[in-house]
């Protein structure tokens, strides 16, 4: 049983950001300011994660010093205010199946910034490279057939939706052109997500300490997100909150997907590492297109799933480069270590030999010439 739980674990994850995605739609389709939730998202995730913090590592508080406050605000400001919210209006303008599907291009972008940034190497003329290229290149294909290609609709699962919406007609459907700018700004948004990702993982080696470094961003980014969700929407009036879907999603994202999703990824990339997590991105894609179209009644399009397992192609692609080069640079570094020891043990025969002196010098030439060779 304790072999199957990174596996089950990684289901369970993929499992919370479907629901992640299908309850931001849904609160967005009830009328939900995308900045406004934003907001409360990161209060209820702050709420959650400074007690803890203040429990845990209050002794440490003082090691934060003013350059690093600055480089957490500047963080925060690109991760969580300017991504979260740049894929929130994406994910109105488009749907919950789009938001699934262009998060597999999450690792390719930032294999991307990272080579841009010199953190990465590509050899073209090896399997690995031309396997990363190639990733590179169907990401690229997937975003364009999500944007300009709409294909045949499929018909929803459930006609019935759990979380209908009264004034849903045709009108609201996105047009041509609002869907293809939605898709865009989910690319964009992906691309500042990596880029943090990115900062974070170097910040990271500076100053290793997580949950100072998450629970100073979240705070950070609370505040942030209320001085943009005040200049996008004056009428605090739509800032009430009521007991219906918009409520559940702010708990939903703020407590379980900030909270518990967080840990889980956090203990399954500790047990099995960050390239098998990422290996189960692909079912979230599955179970959003299911459960939208049962929950929401969204109407899934061909392009959605071509664009979206073109993008998964990519996402495999990268990942069994990146593998194939780990694997390659342990058995490198195996036999250095072999040779290393090989010339130590070479050193202690020659000493050996000194030692033995006189008689014993002719005897020890044969065998010192087999240890050479």
């Amino acid at each position: 049983m304790e072999a199957k739980k990174p596996y089950v674990i990684a289901v369970v994850i993929q499992l919370i950001y479907t629901g992640m995605f299908v309850v931001s739609k849904a609160a967005f389709d009830h009328g939900m300011n995308t900045f406004v939730f934003i907001f409360y998202r990161m209060v209820a995730a702050s709420l959650l994660l400074v007690p803890i913090a203040i429990a845990l590592e209050r002794k440490n508080v003082r090691s934060l010093s003013l350059c690093l406050l600055l480089k957490l605000f500047f963080y925060a400001l690109i991760g969580n205010t300017f991504s979260l919210n740049l894929y929130n209006v994406s994910m109105k303008f488009t749907s919950a199946t789009v938001a699934s599907a262009s998060s597999n291009s999450m690792p390719v972008v930032a294999f991307c910034l990272a080579l841009l940034l010199r953190m990465e190497v590509v050899r073209l003329r090896s399997l690995s490279g031309k396997a990363k290229v190639a990733g590179v290149a169907l990401c690229l294909a997937g975003v364009f057939v999500l944007a300009f290609y709409a294909g045949p609709a499929l018909s929803p699962v459930n006609p019935h939706r759990a979380f209908a919406v009264a004034h849903y007609s045709n009108s609201n459907v996105p047009s041509r052109m609002t869907w293809i700018k939605g898709t865009f700004l989910m690319v964009l948004a992906n691309v500042t997500w990596a880029l943090w990702i990115v900062l974070q993982s170097a910040l990271l080696n500076e100053y290793p300490n997580k949950m100072l470094v998450t629970v100073t961003q979240c705070v950070f980014s609370t505040v942030q997100s209320f001085v943009v969700a005040v200049v996008a929407e004056k009428d605090f009036s739509k800032w009430n909150l009521r007991l219906d879907i918009s409520l559940v999603a702010i708990v939903y994202t703020g407590f379980v997907v900030t909270g518990v999703s967080y840990y889980l990824q956090a203990w399954c990339m500790e047990m099995k590492g960050p390239v098998f997590l990422a290996m189960w991105n692909p079912l979230c894609f599955v179970f959003t297109i299911f459960c939208s179209s049962f929950f929401l009644g969204e109407i899934v399009h061909l392009g959605s799933i071509v664009g979206g397992a073109l993008l998964v192609g990519g996402l495999y692609s990268v990942l069994w480069a990146k593998s194939r080069e780990t694997k390659i640079d342990l058995m490198g570094s195996s036999v250095a270590k072999m040779i290393v020891d090989g010339t130590q043990d070479e050193g202690h025969k020659k000493s050996w030999d000194h030692q033995d002196g006189g008689n014993k010098e002719e005897e020890s030439t044969p065998t010192l010439g087999v240890a050479q060779a």
